[in-house]
This record gives structure tokens, sequence and C-alpha cells, in this order.
């Protein structure tokens, strides 16, 4: 299925040779069956004769053993690897200054083309910003915004779960090989995006969880998208690190403000002081990106007003989609996919028994 792979799998597997390096080499020589067809000399005027050396090495048992390994992976349903030289790599990492030289999927490989959001966050969240990450998430994901995030705990893992309830699913960008899950907790989510969504990786197939992989891994969940909404942070959060690589792609970055008692609003509150927009709704980001959200949410994951009337579901449906911060009366109704004049009418009953809290500015608050 993959017969020119093996070249590309002895590339990134040559000691010494990290994507930078990789990528030098492909640019001076073409593919890597041309580049391991070179003499010395010719390489180690590129790269030096420590890697020319290494280059020109007699493929070892390992990496035999994982290219047999690969190939077969490849040969179950929706598992794909993707190189440099695929017509389905993704366009938006081809304009990244680093982008992987193989990718790793599981799932859709329509998604890694499509216009998508990454959402990031902390991995200890409060019950609040959970909310906030599966709310926006689900309502940009029926916008047309596929969400990129990584499988983490907290607000990666809100974030994919909102997005399967939205029309454009998600994409899940892990640190680890395409054939692991971390963490494990997430097997269950993660067997879920894997049907409806995809996940990426750019390590081979059995790279254990290191640190440093899931730092790296974050320029792809922001190369992938047209810009990344960070919600809670920490002040030194690695959520941080994606939104700089944002920056330095050119994408846009979002953050939600938060209580300036709260440590988890620390990241936030800086990057709004260092330029990314300040959001509110999901109407916020946009408009900010000149997209139009649909009046009328079909999907998954949306409440219209016959399923209440015809399906007798109480007004707790509509209850579960106010926040406890304050919320903006469109945002509701790109939540609940509700008409505006019913939405108003249950706001209404939903005030008069207490349960929420109407505010200046045409905002709505949840009491309990």
């Amino acid at each position: 299925m993959y017969p020119d792979l093996f070249p590309w799998l002895r590339l990134e597997q040559t000691p010494g040779v990290g994507a930078g390096t990789a990528r030098k080499l492909l640019t001076a020589f073409g593919l890597p069956e041309q580049i391991f067809a070179c003499s010395f000399e010719r390489l180690a005027t590129e790269v030096g004769p420590r890697i020319a050396k290494a280059l020109l090495q007699t493929p070892s048992s390992n990496l035999l053993a994982l290219a047999e390994k690969t190939q077969e992976w490849c040969q179950q349903p929706n598992n794909h690897v993707l190189t440099l030289a695929d017509a389905s790599y993704p366009p938006a990492l081809l304009e990244i200054p680093d982008p992987p030289i193989v990718l790793y999927v599981k799932g859709r490989l329509d998604l890694l083309s499509s216009r998508g959001i990454g959402v990031v966050g902390s991995r200890h969240a409060t019950a609040q910003g959970i909310r906030n990450a599966e709310e926006f998430s689900e309502t940009l994901s029926h916008a047309g915004l596929t969400i990129s995030s990584g499988l983490a705990a907290g607000i990666d893992a809100a974030a994919h779960q909102g997005a399967l309830r939205g029309m454009a699913s998600t994409v899940a960008v892990i640190g680890t090989g395409a054939d692991i899950v971390y963490p494990a907790r997430n097997r269950e989510l993660a067997h879920a995006i894997a049907d409806c969504g995809c996940i990426v990786s750019e390590y081979s197939l059995g790279t254990p969880a290191v640190a440093s992989n899931f730092r790296r891994r974050n320029r792809i969940i922001s190369g992938l998208a047209l810009g990344v909404l960070v919600i809670e942070a920490a002040a030194q959060s690695g959520s941080l690190i994606t939104a700089r690589m944002a920056a330095e792609q050119g994408r846009e970055v979002f953050a939600i403000p938060g209580s300036i008692h709260s440590p988890l609003a620390k990241g936030c509150h800086q990057l709004i002081k260092q330029g990314a927009k300040l959001v509110e709704s999901a109407q916020d980001i946009l408009e900010e990106l000149q997209l139009t959200a649909p009046t009328n949410n079909v999907g998954p994951g949306s409440v219209r007003e016959n399923d209440l009337f015809h399906e007798g579901l109480s007004n707790d449906v509509l209850l579960a989609k106010i926040a406890f911060d304050p919320m903006p009366l469109d945002t509701l109704a790109l939540a609940s996919g509700l008409d505006m004049g019913y939405l108003n009418a249950q706001l209404l009953n939903l005030e008069l028994a207490g349960q929420i809290e109407a505010l200046p500015g045409g905002l709505y608050r949840r009491l309990a």
C-alpha cells in the first residue's frame, strides 16, 4: 500500500537527523531514495561527515521491524501515513517553518485540510473552564470549524468532546506514537475521535510519552488552524507555548479572560496584554475570522425548538447551555439552536424561576 514509505522511515530514524536536517537534505537532493543514493562526499558537504556516515549505514534490524510494523498498521482501516511528498499532506502545515516530514494519521484525512481552530488550556481546569471548552468547541464546530487540540486531560479533552457534538468534528494531535493512547484515562475519547474525527502524530509507532514531544507537537495544533483559543492557563503553562507558536506562524490568538484572583487566568491575561484578542463568546472568534455562524444547527449536539416541544424536554436542557460566566444572547442562540423569540421566552421563564440572571448588555449567567 505504501511502497515508497521505507526510505522516509529510514530518513526519519537516522540518528542525528531531525526535522530541520531532513528538510535540508530533501531540498538539496530530492526524495529520500535519492538522498540514500548519494556518495559520502556529497552528503558530508551538506550535513557534515558524522550525519553522512549515519545516513549510509546499513538499515538496522530495529528499523526493518519498525517498517514492517508500520506497513501492517497502514493496512488497518482508516490508518494512513503521509509524507511531505503526498498530495494529501495538510496544506496548512506546509506554511509553517518546520512541518513534520512524516505524519501518522488515524481517522478522517479530510479533517486535516479543513478550516479549524486550536483550543488549548490547563490540564487542571476548573469546572467552568471545562464548560467553556465544551461549549465554545461545540459552537465553533457547528459553525464549520474543525477543533484541533492535544488529547490531554482538562481543557483539551473537553474541547474534543464538545467538537464531537458539532458538525465539523475534531483533530487530536498527540505526542506519542499513533498506536498509543496517552493519558490512558482518555482511551474511550480517543476511540471516539478515531471513529468520527482524526488522530495525528509525527512520531513513529511505539514512541512512548516524552515531555519534550508534547511541547513540540503544539506547533502542529496551531499549524493546522486559523487561530488558537486559550482557555484557562497558568503563567507558565504549556498552552502559552502553543499561543506563541501560533503567533509565529501568523495565526490568530484568542484568550478568554477570568478572575484576577485565579492562577489559571494569569496566562490568558498575559496573552491579552501581549495582543491576543479577548473573547467572551464564540461569535467573537467567528467575527474576527470573518466567518458566518449558521442560524440553524441540525447536526449532532444541537437542540432545536421542535426537539424541545416534540420530545417534551424541560428547561434543564437550555439551562445546561448557560454558563456561570456572563454569556451574550447570540451565543446562547448558537449553542441551543433555538429560534430567538422562543429562546427569549425560555430565558424569561428561567429568570423568573431564579435559575439565571439577566445582565446589562444582553448578557445572561447561570445562578443554580
